[in-house]
Parts: C-alpha cells; sequence; structure tokens
C-alpha cells in the first residue's frame, strides 16, 4: 500500500529534486539505495520533530523509518502522520517499524520486522502486494535468505560496529556483509550499526546497497549536513542497478 503521496511522487521526482546525486534509483525494485535513515525519540526533540526529521530527509535520504519504541499508538499515529507530509514532499517512501497493523493505520508506504514481530506473509495481509516489507537479518544469513525467498523487498544486516541503538551487541563481520551482498539478490541489503562518515566507505566497500542510521545523522549538531555527507559518500558506491 503505497501512499497516494509517494506514488505520485515516483513519477515526477525529478520535478521535486532535480538534481539528487544522493539518490540511487535501482530499476524493478520498490526501495531505492543509499541512506536509510531511522529515527529515534531520544535523540529528536519533540519540539522540533517534524523539522529536523525534514531538514535530515532534506540531506538525501532514499528512505525514512519512523521507530518509535515505547510511545503510546496515538502519538506515534499522529507523528506517523505528519512525517508522511514530509516524505510525500521528497519522494521517499515511509516504512513504520515493528507493527503492520500501525502501518495501515498511518497510511505508511510499508513495515520494518524484526525477530519477535509479525512475519512477512501477515504483513503482506495487512498491507497489501505494492507494500514495502523490510526484514532484519542482523549477523544471520540464514534470515536473510529466508527473508528474501518469502517476498521481503530489502534486508538489514548488521550491525558492523558498536552502536548505543543496540547496547551490547556483537559486531557482525565484514565477511557476513559481504556474503549477504553476494547472496541476496534481487532486493537492497542495508548495513546498520554503528555507521558514520568516517567509516561508511569501509562498510560501503563490501558491496551492500546503502547504509541505515539513526545516531550519526539525528545526534548530530546539524543532520542535514550529517545525512548530505552520508548521502553523498553512498552514491560514490552504489551503481544505479544496485550493485556496488
Amino acid at each position: 500500500m503505497f501512499t497516494k503521496n509517494f506514488a505520485l511522487n515516483l513519477n515526477r521526482v525529478g520535478s521535486i529534486c532535480p538534481f539528487r546525486r544522493d539518490r540511487i534509483d535501482f530499476p524493478g525494485m520498490k526501495v531505492s539505495g543509499g541512506l536509510y535513515l531511522i529515527t529515534d525519540r531520544k535523540l529528536i526533540p519533540r519540539g522540533r520533530f517534524e523539522e529536523t526529521v525534514e531538514a535530515a530527509v532534506r540531506g538525501g535520504a532514499s528512505i525514512l523509518q519512523l521507530r518509535e519504541k515505547g510511545t503510546p499508538r496515538d502519538e506515534v499515529v499522529m507523528l506517523g502522520k505528519k512525517l508522511l507530509g514530509i516524505t510525500g514532499r521528497h519522494g521517499i517512501p515511509l516504512i513504520i517499524n515493528d507493527s503492520p497493523e500501525l502501518a495501515a493505520e498511518i497510511g505508511a508506504d510499508g513495515v520494518h520486522l524484526g525477530e519477535g514481530d509479525a512475519g512477512i506473509s501477515h504483513a503482506r495481509s495487512v498491507l497489501g502486494e505494492d507494500a514495502i516489507i523490510g526484514v532484519s537479518c542482523y549477523g544471520k544469513m540464514e534470515r536473510g535468505l529466508d527473508a528474501l525467498a518469502g517476498g521481503a523487498d530489502y534486508v538489514a544486516v548488521g550491525t558492523p560496529y558498536n552502536t548505543p541503538t543496540k547496547p551490547g551487541r556483537t559486531p557482525t563481520p565484514f565477511e557476513v556483509l559481504r556474503e549477504a551482498s553476494a547472496r541476496i539478490k534481487g532486493i537492497p541489503v542495508f548495513a546498520i550499526g554503528g555507521i558514520t562518515a568516517e567509516n561508511a566507505a569501509d562498510v560501503l566497500d563490501t558491496g551492500v546497497s546503502g547504509i541505515a542510521v539513526i545516531t550519526s545523522v539525528f545526534g548530530a549538531a546539524d543532520p542535514e549536513k550529517a545525512a548530505r555527507e552520508l548521502s553523498l559518500i553512498a552514491a560514490k558506491y552504489v551503481k544505479p542497478d544496485g550493485r556496488n
């Protein structure tokens, strides 16, 4: 279930963003590579939520995920509907973390599923065939291959570095990122976890389709500048067909 704004913008991204060097579109895929932004309530002041998120998106995001752990449902719905205006203006999809039902209520473009969340088939039944469904694979190759076989539209692998978002998690070896890039074909593979402007090139050199970040953008003094730096690094590595 693509939102009406996103579906329309897919046909006129050039008129909205005539020079998007940061955006890497993959022919035949629902999801673009490059920079995947994920929100964090601890890093984004509620009073400047929309302003901060839009600044980061303006810096060059290909996807935006609303991640609100522990936030009341009504508040998440309100935030999600506000973000639809931002993603619509910039021609990118809005993904909701964990819950297909919440994504449907917001009218988002898709959902991101982790361990313990609903399965892909359930999410597809709730959101429809056109929805974007992403899956966290952590460092588990079989989970990534199962997600591909089950109809996921992208996977996220990691964490390659220590990250405050997932404290105590053992970093995923770069060999796993390389294997995921080589074996998970036809959908984007995003690396996530502890990625910064200083190490993004090393991560992208494994062949992944893009990088997903939280702290390095929303924890920065200037989220737009931070996002732009990361998106332009990604653009140097990822080709239009999604290969590296």
